[in-house]
């Protein structure tokens, strides 16, 4: 048996079963078919209802933040949280390159643009030496803000992202940020669970954002949520996500360009069943990254990725690196045809056509990470009876 295919009968060993095997698919229970169709019963299916608001407020408490918004999804809700941060038309944003392609197109969806700095190995998520590196080359502080000498736009914000759920080291690009005058807001998009410190992913920049797609740690089948310290903020996500309508018994009037992107009640109702069992699934997936460490320990072909040193990840997907990039692909194709799914990391932003010609810092272990990383089957075992 080659070494792939111990890793194939491991994985379906610990799912016990022989059919296909998901990258990450939700789990649910009566519970969660309980809330929904008490949702469905109440007639308040869409932007209003007593789950968005049940939901918000047991988001907050959870993630130990002050204000909770959600969203229709997590892109919507990095839009939203951009803009409150003061991104404008012509801006730039710094984040990092290896991403998925909505963390981009949230800069871009407010007029701004892009720049892409390397990735640490350890967390696999924003550097702060790489970032604090091309600040040094490229910006200065002028009246108007940071401003980036090669191309005179103003830096407006910073964007790191929690990849696979590991926490990046937030902390360090906080004070970065401060030193420089420039905000940070975090993708936390896949770091629900996750904490550097004992805090939060998503509640150390400004602002954070999480996502509820059918593919995260918990579902709410698409949604998103924007979480802040500041209750200002808070309140004006609030109201620029609900179409900006001043509250009213019956008249519609709205005192600037908002956004439909308020979470429909269903699906908030979703959503509160989910993170009842959060712990849960925190619980189920840790044993199983545990699991792969051990499994990964004996072989001699690649390196489990494991929390960062003073984190707990909720390792939303395990990842392994091999030691040379042809076995990436080796490794892909085997699992795939074994109908167990595997994945490369995402081609990194500036290798897409739509941003070849966005700013980019030395991305070296941005590069050397896509040729080696795959993604490990994650999905939380079973049907929780919760």
């Amino acid at each position: 048996m080659s070494d792939y295919q111990h890793l194939i009968q491991f994985v379906r060993d610990w799912y016990g079963s022989s059919g296909p095997i998901s990258l990450h698919e939700p789990r649910f229970s009566a519970r969660d078919s309980a809330l929904v169709e008490d949702a469905i019963r109440s007639t308040f299916v869409s932007s209003v209802g007593a789950y968005v608001d049940r939901f918000e407020k047991e988001l907050a408490a959870y993630v130990n933040a002050r204000r909770a918004v959600v969203t229709v999804n997590g892109t919507a809700a990095l839009q939203v949280a951009l803009r409150l941060a003061g991104v404008r038309p012509g801006d730039e944003v710094l984040t990092q390159a290896l991403t998925f392609v909505a963390t981009a197109n949230a800069i871009v969806y407010n007029q701004a643009t892009p720049v892409f700095v390397d990735v640490d190995r350890d967390t696999l998520g924003l550097c702060p030496r790489a970032l604090e590196a091309f600040l040094q080359e490229h910006a200065e502080c002028a009246t108007g803000g940071c401003i980036n000498r090669k191309t005179g736009k103003r830096i407006a914000a910073i964007v790191p992202m929690h990849t696979f759920g590991h926490p990046c080291h937030v902390d360090k690009l906080v004070q970065l940020g401060r030193d420089w005058g420039i905000p940070v807001v975090e993708d936390a998009a896949e770091a629900l669970g996750s904490t550097r410190g004992g805090r939060h992913c998503g509640t150390f920049g400004q602002m954070g954002v999480y996502s509820f797609n059918g593919n995260k740690i918990i579902t709410s089948g698409g949604g998103g949520a924007i979480v802040s310290d500041d209750e200002k903020l808070g309140t004006r996500a609030k109201h620029i996500t609900t179409t900006a309508k001043i509250p009213h018994r019956w008249e519609f009037v709205h005192d600037e360009i908002g956004y439909n992107f308020r979470m429909p009640n269903l699906n908030a109702a979703l959503a509160c069943a989910q993170l009842e069992k959060l712990e849960t699934f925190l619980a189920d997936k840790r044993a199983l990254a545990e699991a792969y460490a051990a499994f990964f320990q004996e072989c001699d072909w690649g390196t489990f990725v494991k929390e960062p040193a003073g984190c707990r990840s909720n390792y939303w997907l395990n990842a392994v690196i091999v030691n040379e990039p042809i076995l990436r692909d080796q490794l892909l194709t085997a699992t795939n045809n074994a109908s167990v799914m595997t994945r490369p990391a995402w081609t990194l932003m500036c290798d897409l056509p739509i941003y070849a010609q966005c700013q980019c810092g030395d991305l070296t272990h941005s590069r050397w990470i896509v040729q080696r990383l795959v993604n490990l089957p994650s999905s939380a075992r079973g049907i929780i009876n919760a």
